[in-house]
């Protein structure tokens, strides 16, 4: 499996991720990008992109789905409580929804298990995958997502947390929505919103 990730640039500064199999299936999470990013990346490495999968539905994450369901015939994940239609969450039509652990093949070496992780937004999922952790806006290094907008919940986001706690090892390096990267291990240690009193 071969990962890229591709930054915006101002103001959201959005991670998002292609990541292609050994086949040459391809995945990319949160297209937050200009679709001619993935096309060209996809170009380059003769890979199909047969997955567009959405950790969370905030207009910074959705940017060109459609725009890349349209040209490559790759279907789209992402749980119905975003498909809110308005500013914040402006996509609204969702191939497919998440049901919580089930796993979700790309190719033979790119499996995704889903975590559903709600807080940020209601229908937040993290997508764990080998030893990597696509974490939407859910986890961040040293910190979490928001829970001040529409669907946000602090008291969700909290158990979130401590569900990614109990289910992703310490060697998962975590992939964030936003801003730099960590690992589990680390995260654990230091992040003031997973130190959990017993």
């Amino acid at each position: 499996m071969t990962p890229y990730h591709i930054a915006t640039g101002m103001p959201f500064y959005t991670n998002t991720y292609l990541l292609i199999g050994q086949n040459r299936r391809a995945a990319v999470i949160d297209p937050a990008a200009d679709a001619k990013e993935y096309l060209d990346i996809l170009e380059k490495e003769q890979a199909q992109l047969t997955h567009i999968l959405l950790t969370h539905g905030h207009y910074d994450h959705v940017h060109s789905a459609q725009e890349l369901r349209e040209k490559t015939g790759a279907k789209i994940w992402m749980n119905v409580q975003d498909a809110v239609g308005n500013r914040l969450f402006p996509f609204t039509s969702p191939d497919f929804g998440y049901t919580d652990g089930e796993d979700i093949a790309v190719d033979s070496d790119l499996v995704f298990r889903v975590i559903e992780t709600p807080g940020h937004s209601e229908g937040s999922v993290c997508l764990l995958t080998g030893n990597l952790l696509l974490s939407g806006d859910t986890l961040f290094k040293g910190s979490m997502g928001r829970t001040d907008f529409e669907g946000g919940s602090a008291e969700k986001i909290r158990e979130s947390l401590k569900k990614l706690c109990r289910l992703v090892p310490d060697e998962v390096h975590v992939l964030p929505g936003h801003q730099e990267f960590s690992t589990m291990k680390e995260e654990k240690a230091h992040n003031p919103y997973l130190q959990f009193e017993e």
